[in-house]
């Protein structure tokens, strides 16, 4: 099987040299994905919303890997503040069940402020 990117068309794609995705054999690779909204061309309010978008734009990638968000192994959280872990990982928690993903939470800085939230995930396609 061959490799292949998958592109969600955003503009820092192309400017920082990167796919939204990425698909060798099984696994799928997924970058970090911002929640910004391309529907109303924002970023909702809250760190809730934003990690329920970018799971929403991830989802979709992993859809067109033939994959779904049931398939992914391991998650990396990004987060502008503290405050931010409790309201994302209820969401997390929402989403994601038993085997459950592992994941890695990191609080850092983003290059735009209304960034409060960035998830990257890696998924190995299960085969019935």
């Amino acid at each position: 099987m061959t490799r292949r990117s998958i592109y969600s068309g955003s503009k820092f794609e192309e400017i920082a040299g990167y796919a939204r995705a990425v698909v060798d054999g099984e696994w799928v690779l997924v970058s970090g994905t911002a929640g910004y909204d391309p529907a109303t061309m924002r970023f909702p309010d809250g760190a809730a919303a934003q990690a329920r978008q970018a799971l929403k734009t991830i989802g979709e990638a992993l859809a067109e890997a033939d994959a779904t968000l049931e398939d992914v192994v391991q998650v990396r959280v990004y987060l502008a503040a503290r405050e931010h872990v409790m309201p994302v990982s209820e969401i997390l928690g929402a989403t994601f069940r038993d085997p459950r993903p592992t994941n890695t939470t990191i609080i850092c800085g983003f290059p735009a402020e209304e960034i409060l939230v960035e998830i990257e995930v890696a998924a190995l396609r299960r085969r019935s």
